[in-house]
């Protein structure tokens, strides 16, 4: 009985790193209109991140950059709210978050790319050293 439950776990740790193997690493950059308070602004990031993993994303990593000056006016909007998902999904998932992206009037400008090898190191390097200055 206990060699039965040693294959099976054995069996599920394989399984799972063959499923990480096909799925890709993302990172979106999104901007939140300005005029949304605290709360709407947790409320979109919360929704968006459930909708991710619901789709079978695993989040990597988020981060909140807050308030900045936009380089040129979106909507008659001169700054936004930034934030940015980092994650890994199946491609399918992508296409639904773009257009719950697109249907909703909260996001000014939105921005996802695929990341190879080179960014995903880069990103945990950067990653850590957040982590350091905190």
């Amino acid at each position: 009985m206990l060699f039965r439950q040693q294959l099976i776990l054995t069996f599920a740790a394989i399984k799972n790193q063959i499923i990480i193997k096909f799925m890709n690493h993302y990172e979106t950059v999104f901007i939140l209109n300005p005029v949304l308070s605290d709360t709407q602004i947790k409320e979109t990031v919360k929704k968006y991140e459930d909708l991710l993993v619901s789709k079978g994303a695993k989040m990597v990593s988020k981060e909140d950059w807050g308030l900045k000056k936009l380089a040129y006016p979106i909507q008659n909007k001169k700054s936004g709210f930034y934030h940015l998902f980092e994650f890994t999904a199946p491609g399918e998932a992508i296409g639904p978050l773009e257009v719950e992206f697109r249907r909703d009037e909260r996001f000014m400008r939105y921005l996802t790319v695929s990341l190879d090898k080179h960014a995903i190191s880069w990103a945990e390097r950067r990653r850590v050293k957040l982590k350091e200055k905190a």
